[in-house]
Protein backbone atom coordinates (compact mmCIF):
# COMPACT_ATOMS: atom_id res chain seq x y z
CA UNK A 1 0.00 0.00 0.00
CA UNK A 2 1.59 3.43 -0.96
CA UNK A 3 1.98 5.68 2.09
CA UNK A 4 0.85 8.75 0.26
CA UNK A 5 0.02 10.45 -2.98
CA UNK A 6 0.53 14.24 -3.14
CA UNK A 7 -1.27 16.18 -5.80
CA UNK A 8 -1.38 20.02 -7.19
CA UNK A 9 0.66 22.38 -7.82
CA UNK A 10 4.27 22.08 -8.91
CA UNK A 11 6.74 24.76 -10.84
CA UNK A 12 10.57 25.40 -11.23
CA UNK A 13 12.20 27.41 -8.65
CA UNK A 14 14.99 30.35 -9.35
CA UNK A 15 16.17 31.33 -6.69
CA UNK A 16 19.11 34.02 -7.00
CA UNK A 17 21.58 33.54 -4.03
CA UNK A 18 23.12 36.85 -1.99
CA UNK A 19 25.86 37.37 -0.39
CA UNK A 20 25.48 37.65 3.86
CA UNK A 21 25.71 41.55 3.58
CA UNK A 22 23.53 42.23 0.49
CA UNK A 23 20.57 44.54 1.35
CA UNK A 24 17.49 43.36 2.82
CA UNK A 25 15.16 45.79 2.21
CA UNK A 26 13.69 44.34 -1.08
CA UNK A 27 12.33 47.99 -2.40
CA UNK A 28 16.57 48.53 -2.76
CA UNK A 29 17.50 45.60 -4.54
CA UNK A 30 15.00 46.02 -7.28
CA UNK A 31 14.63 49.36 -7.27
CA UNK A 32 13.99 50.65 -10.42
CA UNK A 33 16.78 51.65 -12.76
CA UNK A 34 19.35 49.50 -10.07
CA UNK A 35 21.05 46.45 -10.99
CA UNK A 36 21.70 44.12 -8.56
CA UNK A 37 24.71 41.93 -8.11
CA UNK A 38 23.63 38.29 -6.99
CA UNK A 39 25.43 34.88 -6.97
CA UNK A 40 24.57 32.07 -8.76
CA UNK A 41 20.68 30.89 -9.47
CA UNK A 42 19.59 27.94 -7.15
CA UNK A 43 17.13 25.66 -9.16
CA UNK A 44 14.86 23.43 -7.59
CA UNK A 45 11.07 22.67 -8.16
CA UNK A 46 8.31 24.21 -5.77
CA UNK A 47 4.87 23.97 -4.86
CA UNK A 48 2.98 21.54 -3.14
CA UNK A 49 4.08 18.56 -5.19
CA UNK A 50 7.35 18.96 -4.69
CA UNK A 51 7.59 20.88 -1.66
CA UNK A 52 5.50 18.64 0.79
CA UNK A 53 5.45 15.27 -1.88
CA UNK A 54 9.49 15.12 -2.36
CA UNK A 55 10.38 16.20 1.34
CA UNK A 56 7.94 13.33 2.81
CA UNK A 57 9.65 11.17 0.06
CA UNK A 58 13.07 12.40 2.25
CA UNK A 59 11.45 11.39 5.16
CA UNK A 60 10.82 7.84 4.12
CA UNK A 61 7.75 8.02 3.05
CA UNK A 62 6.11 5.90 -0.12
CA UNK A 63 5.19 8.75 -1.92
CA UNK A 64 3.38 9.23 -5.55
CA UNK A 65 3.12 12.66 -7.18
CA UNK A 66 0.77 14.29 -9.31
CA UNK A 67 1.21 17.43 -11.13
CA UNK A 68 0.88 19.26 -14.37
CA UNK A 69 3.32 20.91 -16.60
CA UNK A 70 4.38 21.63 -20.03
CA UNK A 71 6.37 20.20 -23.19
CA UNK A 72 9.29 22.91 -22.27
CA UNK A 73 12.58 23.17 -21.18
CA UNK A 74 10.81 24.05 -17.78
CA UNK A 75 8.98 21.06 -17.69
CA UNK A 76 11.59 19.15 -18.29
CA UNK A 77 13.77 20.38 -15.87
CA UNK A 78 10.72 20.18 -12.81
CA UNK A 79 10.31 15.97 -14.16
CA UNK A 80 14.16 15.81 -13.83
CA UNK A 81 14.26 17.13 -10.32
CA UNK A 82 11.60 14.59 -9.40
CA UNK A 83 13.55 11.82 -10.61
CA UNK A 84 16.46 12.38 -8.65
CA UNK A 85 14.16 11.51 -5.56
CA UNK A 86 12.74 8.27 -7.41
CA UNK A 87 12.88 6.89 -11.03
CA UNK A 88 9.25 6.40 -11.07
CA UNK A 89 7.89 9.75 -8.84
CA UNK A 90 7.29 11.06 -12.24
CA UNK A 91 4.89 8.82 -13.83
CA UNK A 92 1.83 10.20 -12.44
CA UNK A 93 3.01 13.86 -13.62
CA UNK A 94 1.07 14.93 -16.67
CA UNK A 95 2.59 16.73 -19.69
CA UNK A 96 0.35 19.05 -21.40
CA UNK A 97 1.46 20.73 -24.84
CA UNK A 98 -1.58 23.15 -24.31
CA UNK A 99 0.28 25.27 -22.05
CA UNK A 100 3.77 26.48 -20.33
CA UNK A 101 5.64 25.13 -17.69
CA UNK A 102 4.71 27.11 -14.13
CA UNK A 103 7.94 29.30 -12.81
CA UNK A 104 8.48 31.19 -9.60
CA UNK A 105 11.35 33.93 -9.19
CA UNK A 106 12.46 33.68 -5.76
CA UNK A 107 13.52 36.98 -4.59
CA UNK A 108 15.07 35.59 -0.61
CA UNK A 109 17.86 38.08 0.76
CA UNK A 110 19.57 36.99 4.15
CA UNK A 111 17.79 38.19 7.50
CA UNK A 112 13.89 38.61 5.78
CA UNK A 113 10.83 36.65 4.13
CA UNK A 114 10.93 35.90 0.64
CA UNK A 115 9.30 37.75 -2.55
CA UNK A 116 7.63 35.27 -5.46
CA UNK A 117 7.14 36.37 -9.05
CA UNK A 118 5.15 33.77 -10.14
CA UNK A 119 3.78 32.26 -13.71
CA UNK A 120 0.89 29.38 -12.74
CA UNK A 121 1.59 27.92 -16.35
CA UNK A 122 -0.44 24.26 -16.75
CA UNK A 123 -1.64 24.52 -13.11
CA UNK A 124 -4.22 27.14 -14.11
CA UNK A 125 -5.83 24.05 -16.15
CA UNK A 126 -5.84 21.53 -13.60
CA UNK A 127 -8.92 19.77 -12.78
CA UNK A 128 -10.49 17.02 -10.75
CA UNK A 129 -10.65 14.98 -13.83
CA UNK A 130 -6.45 15.07 -13.46
CA UNK A 131 -6.30 13.02 -10.24
CA UNK A 132 -5.65 9.26 -10.52
CA UNK A 133 -8.30 8.02 -8.37
CA UNK A 134 -7.70 4.44 -9.01
CA UNK A 135 -4.08 5.25 -7.09
CA UNK A 136 -5.64 6.77 -4.23
CA UNK A 137 -8.14 3.18 -3.51
CA UNK A 138 -3.96 2.17 -2.55
CA UNK A 139 -3.37 4.60 -0.64
CA UNK A 140 -3.38 5.62 2.97
CA UNK A 141 -3.27 9.78 2.48
CA UNK A 142 -4.74 12.01 -0.04
CA UNK A 143 -2.78 15.77 0.14
CA UNK A 144 -3.51 18.36 -2.17
CA UNK A 145 -1.80 21.92 -2.45
CA UNK A 146 -2.40 25.58 -3.49
CA UNK A 147 -5.57 25.64 -5.17
CA UNK A 148 -5.67 29.71 -4.95
CA UNK A 149 -2.65 29.74 -8.00
CA UNK A 150 -3.99 26.96 -9.98
CA UNK A 151 -7.57 28.74 -11.55
CA UNK A 152 -10.20 26.06 -12.02
CA UNK A 153 -10.15 24.88 -8.63
CA UNK A 154 -11.48 28.34 -7.55
CA UNK A 155 -13.90 29.08 -10.37
CA UNK A 156 -17.18 28.10 -10.10
CA UNK A 157 -17.10 28.43 -6.22
CA UNK A 158 -14.47 25.89 -6.09
CA UNK A 159 -16.82 23.13 -8.20
CA UNK A 160 -14.06 21.30 -9.45
CA UNK A 161 -11.91 21.61 -5.84
CA UNK A 162 -14.59 20.40 -3.74
CA UNK A 163 -15.35 17.57 -6.56
CA UNK A 164 -11.97 16.36 -6.66
CA UNK A 165 -12.15 15.77 -2.70
CA UNK A 166 -15.55 14.40 -2.31
CA UNK A 167 -14.08 11.55 -5.20
CA UNK A 168 -10.97 11.22 -3.23
CA UNK A 169 -12.83 10.88 0.33
CA UNK A 170 -14.64 7.61 -1.08
CA UNK A 171 -12.05 5.92 -1.87
CA UNK A 172 -11.29 5.72 1.85
CA UNK A 173 -7.94 7.87 2.10
CA UNK A 174 -7.77 10.28 4.86
CA UNK A 175 -7.73 13.71 3.19
CA UNK A 176 -5.62 16.74 3.50
CA UNK A 177 -5.95 20.52 2.04
CA UNK A 178 -3.02 23.33 1.96
CA UNK A 179 -3.60 26.43 0.61
CA UNK A 180 -1.28 29.25 -0.85
CA UNK A 181 -2.10 33.05 -1.02
CA UNK A 182 -4.23 34.66 -3.11
CA UNK A 183 -3.08 37.87 -5.13
CA UNK A 184 -5.33 40.55 -3.94
CA UNK A 185 -4.45 42.52 -6.79
CA UNK A 186 -5.95 39.56 -9.24
CA UNK A 187 -9.15 37.13 -9.83
CA UNK A 188 -7.70 34.24 -7.02
CA UNK A 189 -8.12 37.35 -4.50
CA UNK A 190 -11.86 37.89 -5.37
CA UNK A 191 -12.97 34.94 -4.95
CA UNK A 192 -15.39 34.06 -2.16
CA UNK A 193 -12.99 31.84 -0.33
CA UNK A 194 -15.04 31.18 2.36
CA UNK A 195 -17.90 30.13 0.14
CA UNK A 196 -14.77 27.92 -1.82
CA UNK A 197 -13.58 26.33 1.90
CA UNK A 198 -17.48 25.69 2.44
CA UNK A 199 -17.74 23.24 -0.32
CA UNK A 200 -14.83 21.48 0.05
CA UNK A 201 -14.33 21.12 3.90
CA UNK A 202 -16.24 18.15 4.57
CA UNK A 203 -14.44 16.41 2.39
CA UNK A 204 -11.36 17.32 4.55
CA UNK A 205 -9.76 15.44 7.17
CA UNK A 206 -6.86 17.59 7.99
CA UNK A 207 -6.86 21.11 6.99
CA UNK A 208 -3.12 22.97 7.31
CA UNK A 209 -3.06 26.49 5.58
CA UNK A 210 -1.21 29.19 6.92
CA UNK A 211 -2.73 32.02 9.59
CA UNK A 212 -2.57 34.61 6.69
CA UNK A 213 -4.16 32.64 4.32
CA UNK A 214 -7.13 31.49 6.68
CA UNK A 215 -7.18 35.52 8.15
CA UNK A 216 -6.93 36.51 4.53
CA UNK A 217 -10.17 33.93 3.51
CA UNK A 218 -12.35 34.13 6.78
CA UNK A 219 -11.71 37.21 8.15
CA UNK A 220 -10.08 40.08 5.63
CA UNK A 221 -11.01 43.03 8.37
CA UNK A 222 -8.61 40.96 10.86
CA UNK A 223 -6.27 40.14 8.07
CA UNK A 224 -6.30 44.01 7.22
CA UNK A 225 -5.77 45.56 10.89
CA UNK A 226 -2.87 42.89 11.56
CA UNK A 227 -1.14 43.81 8.60
CA UNK A 228 -1.48 47.53 8.91
CA UNK A 229 0.17 47.03 12.42
CA UNK A 230 2.98 45.29 11.12
CA UNK A 231 1.71 42.10 9.59
CA UNK A 232 -0.26 39.53 10.50
CA UNK A 233 2.25 37.28 12.31
CA UNK A 234 3.24 40.24 14.82
CA UNK A 235 -0.39 40.94 16.79
CA UNK A 236 -1.69 37.46 16.13
CA UNK A 237 -3.56 36.41 19.37
CA UNK A 238 -4.84 32.89 20.51
CA UNK A 239 -8.18 34.26 19.64
CA UNK A 240 -7.48 34.73 16.49
CA UNK A 241 -6.70 31.14 16.22
CA UNK A 242 -9.90 29.79 18.04
CA UNK A 243 -12.09 31.88 15.72
CA UNK A 244 -10.47 30.65 12.78
CA UNK A 245 -10.44 27.02 13.74
CA UNK A 246 -14.04 27.53 15.09
CA UNK A 247 -14.53 28.51 11.59
CA UNK A 248 -12.90 26.15 9.40
CA UNK A 249 -15.08 23.13 11.79
CA UNK A 250 -18.59 24.49 11.14
CA UNK A 251 -17.36 23.86 7.57
CA UNK A 252 -16.42 20.70 8.48
CA UNK A 253 -13.07 19.96 8.78
CA UNK A 254 -11.62 18.38 11.83
CA UNK A 255 -8.23 18.22 12.51
CA UNK A 256 -6.40 21.88 11.84
CA UNK A 257 -2.82 23.17 11.85
CA UNK A 258 -1.87 26.57 11.00
CA UNK A 259 1.59 27.38 10.11
CA UNK A 260 2.67 30.24 12.25
CA UNK A 261 6.04 31.26 10.21
CA UNK A 262 8.29 32.06 12.65
CA UNK A 263 6.23 31.59 15.72
CA UNK A 264 5.85 27.78 15.36
CA UNK A 265 2.28 26.20 14.36
CA UNK A 266 -0.43 25.58 16.21
CA UNK A 267 -2.98 22.29 16.32
CA UNK A 268 -6.48 22.02 17.60
CA UNK A 269 -8.63 18.95 17.06
CA UNK A 270 -12.47 18.50 18.18
CA UNK A 271 -13.52 16.19 20.58
CA UNK A 272 -15.17 13.65 18.21
CA UNK A 273 -12.97 12.03 15.06
CA UNK A 274 -15.62 9.76 12.88
CA UNK A 275 -14.41 8.45 9.88
CA UNK A 276 -11.10 9.82 9.46
CA UNK A 277 -9.37 7.21 6.59
CA UNK A 278 -7.28 4.79 6.12
CA UNK A 279 -4.28 7.41 8.02
CA UNK A 280 -5.94 6.99 11.10
CA UNK A 281 -3.58 6.75 14.29
CA UNK A 282 -3.86 3.91 16.30
CA UNK A 283 -4.77 5.95 19.06
CA UNK A 284 -7.07 7.98 17.67
CA UNK A 285 -8.14 8.90 21.46
CA UNK A 286 -4.76 10.71 21.74
CA UNK A 287 -6.12 12.91 19.08
CA UNK A 288 -9.16 14.30 20.48
CA UNK A 289 -10.14 17.94 22.10
CA UNK A 290 -6.39 18.95 21.72
CA UNK A 291 -5.12 22.48 21.40
CA UNK A 292 -1.12 23.13 21.31
CA UNK A 293 1.38 25.50 20.18
CA UNK A 294 4.27 24.42 19.60
CA UNK A 295 7.58 27.13 18.65
CA UNK A 296 10.13 27.12 16.14
CA UNK A 297 13.41 25.14 16.59
CA UNK A 298 16.47 27.50 16.27
CA UNK A 299 18.24 26.42 13.13
CA UNK A 300 21.98 26.40 12.44
CA UNK A 301 22.00 29.35 10.44
CA UNK A 302 18.78 30.59 8.34
CA UNK A 303 19.76 30.37 5.16
CA UNK A 304 16.15 30.70 3.09
CA UNK A 305 12.51 30.34 4.04
CA UNK A 306 11.38 29.36 1.03
CA UNK A 307 9.23 26.42 0.86
CA UNK A 308 9.59 26.27 4.75
CA UNK A 309 5.43 26.64 5.43
CA UNK A 310 5.28 23.25 3.16
CA UNK A 311 7.97 20.99 4.81
CA UNK A 312 6.48 21.60 8.07
CA UNK A 313 3.34 20.19 6.73
CA UNK A 314 5.82 17.02 5.38
CA UNK A 315 6.78 16.56 8.90
CA UNK A 316 3.23 16.43 9.50
CA UNK A 317 1.50 14.11 7.83
CA UNK A 318 4.93 11.94 8.17
CA UNK A 319 4.24 11.70 11.98
CA UNK A 320 0.82 10.90 11.53
CA UNK A 321 1.55 8.43 9.18
CA UNK A 322 4.15 6.99 11.66
CA UNK A 323 1.56 6.72 14.15
CA UNK A 324 2.34 9.62 16.23
CA UNK A 325 0.75 11.48 18.97
CA UNK A 326 -0.15 15.17 18.60
CA UNK A 327 2.53 16.42 20.70
CA UNK A 328 5.03 14.38 18.41
CA UNK A 329 3.37 14.84 15.10
CA UNK A 330 3.20 18.75 16.13
CA UNK A 331 7.16 18.62 17.17
CA UNK A 332 8.24 16.70 13.98
CA UNK A 333 6.42 19.41 12.31
CA UNK A 334 8.35 22.36 13.35
CA UNK A 335 11.84 20.30 13.32
CA UNK A 336 11.14 19.70 9.75
CA UNK A 337 10.51 23.34 8.93
CA UNK A 338 13.58 24.22 10.72
CA UNK A 339 15.72 22.05 9.02
CA UNK A 340 14.22 23.60 5.56
CA UNK A 341 15.44 27.22 6.20
CA UNK A 342 19.18 25.85 6.76
CA UNK A 343 18.94 26.04 2.71
CA UNK A 344 18.04 28.42 0.36
CA UNK A 345 15.85 26.15 -1.74
CA UNK A 346 13.01 24.05 -0.79
CA UNK A 347 14.59 20.56 -0.58
CA UNK A 348 17.96 20.47 0.32
CA UNK A 349 17.59 21.53 4.41
CA UNK A 350 15.32 18.61 4.78
CA UNK A 351 17.09 15.40 6.80
CA UNK A 352 16.06 12.37 6.77
CA UNK A 353 13.52 10.97 9.93
CA UNK A 354 16.03 9.54 11.75
CA UNK A 355 18.46 12.37 11.60
CA UNK A 356 15.67 14.79 12.61
CA UNK A 357 14.47 13.40 15.61
CA UNK A 358 18.00 12.85 16.77
CA UNK A 359 18.34 16.73 16.83
CA UNK A 360 15.03 17.01 18.67
CA UNK A 361 16.16 14.58 21.34
CA UNK A 362 19.49 15.64 21.86
CA UNK A 363 17.52 18.88 23.16
CA UNK A 364 17.25 20.82 20.19
CA UNK A 365 16.41 24.87 21.38
CA UNK A 366 13.34 26.44 20.78
CA UNK A 367 12.61 29.98 20.16
CA UNK A 368 10.45 31.87 22.49
CA UNK A 369 6.76 32.72 21.62
CA UNK A 370 6.66 36.21 22.41
CA UNK A 371 3.28 36.79 23.01
CA UNK A 372 2.75 33.92 25.09
CA UNK A 373 6.01 33.87 26.59
CA UNK A 374 5.60 37.88 27.71
CA UNK A 375 1.92 38.10 28.85
CA UNK A 376 0.66 34.09 28.87
CA UNK A 377 -3.10 34.38 28.04
CA UNK A 378 -5.93 32.79 30.57
CA UNK A 379 -5.88 29.05 30.45
CA UNK A 380 -2.09 28.71 28.48
CA UNK A 381 0.79 26.77 30.31
CA UNK A 382 3.91 25.72 28.99
CA UNK A 383 4.58 22.13 28.58
CA UNK A 384 8.26 21.69 29.68
CA UNK A 385 8.50 17.97 29.24
CA UNK A 386 7.24 18.21 25.89
CA UNK A 387 8.47 21.74 24.85
CA UNK A 388 4.99 23.04 23.86
CA UNK A 389 2.01 25.12 24.99
CA UNK A 390 -0.92 23.47 25.93
CA UNK A 391 -4.11 25.91 25.21
CA UNK A 392 -7.42 26.13 27.63
CA UNK A 393 -9.04 23.27 25.44
CA UNK A 394 -6.47 20.88 25.53
CA UNK A 395 -7.14 17.74 27.50
CA UNK A 396 -4.65 15.50 26.95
Amino acid sequence: MTDAVVAGHICIDIIPTFDDDAPGDLSVLVAPGRLTEVGPAALSTGGAVSNTGLNMVKLGIDAALMGKVGEDLFGQAILDVVRRYGADLADGMIVTPDAVSAYTLVINPPGTDRAFLHCSGANATFSAADVRYELLDGARLFHFGYPPIMRRMYLNGGEQLAALFQHAQATGVTTSLDMSMPDPNAESGRVDWRAVLERTLPYVNVFVPSVEELLFMLARARFDELEAQGGALAGLTPTDLERLVDAVWAMGSPVVMLKLGDRGAYLRTPGALHDFGRAAPPDLEAWRSRELWAPCFVPQKLVGTTGAGDATIAGFLTAVLRGMGPEDALTMATAVGACNVEAANALDGVRTWEATLGRVQAGWARQPVANLEADTPPGWHWDEARGLWRGPYDLG
